[in-house]
């Protein structure tokens, strides 16, 4: 009997396909509405929240009004004790009071390196912090021109007369992005959350270990007590981001998994992940979205925020020229000779230049310790040889085009800790042999590199982010500078994760990096030798008694 596929078999096989596909589109129509459904939940579950936001501002409203309370300007005192008003929203007042301000749109930058994670404290790149601050708030923070502290989570605060002691009133409006209520318990919750030694957070640590306690005195009053005076007590208090109990203190129960968390970030702020779990690297973009129950007397100018990843510097410039990212930062000789001349560019753009208090300076570190044991850099006259050979005004002048100075210290040029009289280290190839020399290093063989006593060569990596083309260039110029010495320097351009990763294990021979600044530096996060340990700032192992005094006396 022949077997024959008939018109029969056909039309049996066609009645198949046709079900199948009636199957899948209907699996996917009902995925589409669970969906929608589930959006619909939200978005009542806000609603709900909001509304509930209301009834309890409408009865604190009339307690006010019938107590007596209520009052137009809040003042704030100082250790003066002369009430002072402040209010951060002034700026953004005037903003929005022109006739020409239009709000909506995107704004869409670019970062040069990948995102480990945006999990506040875990996190420890300035690409994270840029991130969370438009997330999370403060009690207090800086008129960003006459620098005189303003109230934001705060309506007032003041000090004792000691100095160890902040009492800070909260504004009764502030909620959470998820429409719960911050109070004081938050902000207690955020301290201990921080000095609980589970949780990865030793930088902050360093810092918060001077508080004695935090006290809730209520749900609108916080204190803290300091166990010593401090010169940066306040900034120590009020400039904490406060973080939301009822979010992160499930995470008590498995710090671990805090640890290790990649996008856990909800805040009080304008903007808000759209998912404040469920962030990951691999999507190679952050979208914030405007926060629709912000508390601020002001709302945020954008609907959305958007950070993407574009490592390769040539295809973020242009991704700039082509309108696909609205914010760039050019490095100096692109700015000088492409943008600059780039008339239909500049049309359309504003360009500024400026340098903040807080710019900070690029460095080597050379690493003290590795594995345990004493590197070549661990010999001082061997690091200040490093610093001879280093010509820093013509990196200035040359590479960086005359945007910078050559650095003294760790402070700022601009604030009040730097002192004027101190002077950079000049470029002197002569000295530097000496110095290199008095440590044992000498070219024994002919070969053109030092050796030590054991004839072993002076050689060593350098590893620097490999998606900023400033930093190959200065590598390239610090690996000849080196080599007229003998020296020998490989540069290794690493990705930033790796980066990170190395940083945290203290795994490198010598890395170059960048630290911001801020108004009042405490150089205790970054060279006290108590910092060397465990996952500490001071990745270098640095370790100097003297300077161990000086920075506890000057904190």
């Amino acid at each position: 009997m022949e077997n024959r596929f008939t018109v029969k078999d056909f039309l049996l096989f066609l009645m198949m396909f046709v079900l199948l596909g009636v199957l899948v589109t209907t699996m996917y129509m009902i995925d589409r509405q669970w969906q929608k459904l589930a959006h619909v939940e939200d978005a009542l579950k806000e609603q709900s929240m909001d509304i509930r936001k209301l009834r309890q501002s409408y009865s604190g409203l009339q307690r006010d009004i019938s107590s007596g309370k209520l009052s137009a300007v809040q003042h704030s005192g100082d250790s003066s004790g002369k009430p002072v008003e402040r209010d951060a929203f002034t700026r953004a007042r005037a903003v929005v009071a022109r006739p020409d301000y239009a709000e909506g749109d995107w704004r869409i930058q670019a970062f040069g390196n990948s995102i480990k994670t945006i999990t506040p404290l875990v996190s420890s790149d300035v690409y994270a912090g840029q991130v969370q601050g438009y997330v999370l708030e403060s009690l207090i923070d800086r008129d960003p021109e006459t620098l005189e502290w303003q109230g934001v989570i705060a309506q007032s605060w003041a000090v004792s007369d000691d100095g160890l002691r902040f009492v800070f009133k909260l504004r009764p409006e502030v909620t959470f992005s998820d429409g719960e209520p911050l109070t004081s318990e938050d902000v207690v919750f955020t301290y201990q959350f921080i000095m609980n030694p589970k949780i990865k957070a030793p930088r902050e640590r360093a810092y918060y270990e001077k508080i004695a306690s935090v006290i809730a005195h209520g749900p609108r009053e916080v204190e803290f007590i300091f166990k010593e005076p401090y010169y940066n007590s306040l900034t120590l208090a009020g400039g904490m981001d406060i973080l939301a109990k009822h979010f992160y203190g499930q995470y008590l129960e498995d710090p671990e998994k805090f640890n290790q968390s990649k996008g856990l970030l909800l805040g009080s702020g304008p903007y808000r992940l759209a998912d404040a779990k469920n962030w990951t690297p691999d999507q190679g973009v952050i979208e914030l979205e405007r926060n629709p129950r912000y508390w601020g007397p002001v709302q945020p100018n954008f609907d959305r925020l958007v950070w993407k990843v574009i490592e390769n510097e040539t295809a973020r410039l242009t991704s700039y020229r082509n309108g696909e990212i609205d914010v760039y930062g050019a490095q100096p000789r692109e700015y000088k000779t492409s943008l600059l001349g780039d008339k239909d560019l500049m049309a359309r753009s504003q360009n500024f230049e400026y340098l903040p208090p807080t710019a900070g300076y690029r460095y080597i570190g050379w690493n003290e310790e590795k594995g345990g044991k004493p590197t070549r850099f661990a010999v001082k006259a061997v690091r200040q040889a490093m610093t001879y050979l280093i010509d820093k005004k013509k990196i200035v002048d040359e590479i960086m085009l005359g945007y910078g100075e050559p650095a003294v210290g760790p402070f700022s040029p601009q604030g009040k800790q730097h002192a004027p009289d101190l002077v950079s280290r000049p470029y002197d190839l002569d000295k530097a042999t000496a110095l290199l020399k008095s440590a044992g290093y000498e070219d024994r063989d002919g070969d053109g590199v030092l050796e030590d006593e054991s004839g072993k060569p002076f050689e060593f990596e350098l590893i620097y982010p490999q998606s900023n083309d400033l930093y190959t260039t200065l590598a390239l110029f610090i690996k000849d500078s080196l080599a007229r010495a003998g020296v020998k320097m490989i540069p290794k351009p690493t990705e930033w994760s790796v980066m990170l990763d190395l940083l945290d294990k203290k795994n490198f021979e010598a890395i170059s990096l960048g630290w911001s600044s801020s108004l009042e530096s405490d150089l205790y996060q970054i060279f006290h030798s108590d910092q060397a340990k465990d996952n500490g700032d001071n990745f270098i192992h640095y370790s100097n008694p003297e300077l161990d005094k000086l920075i506890e006396k000057a904190r």
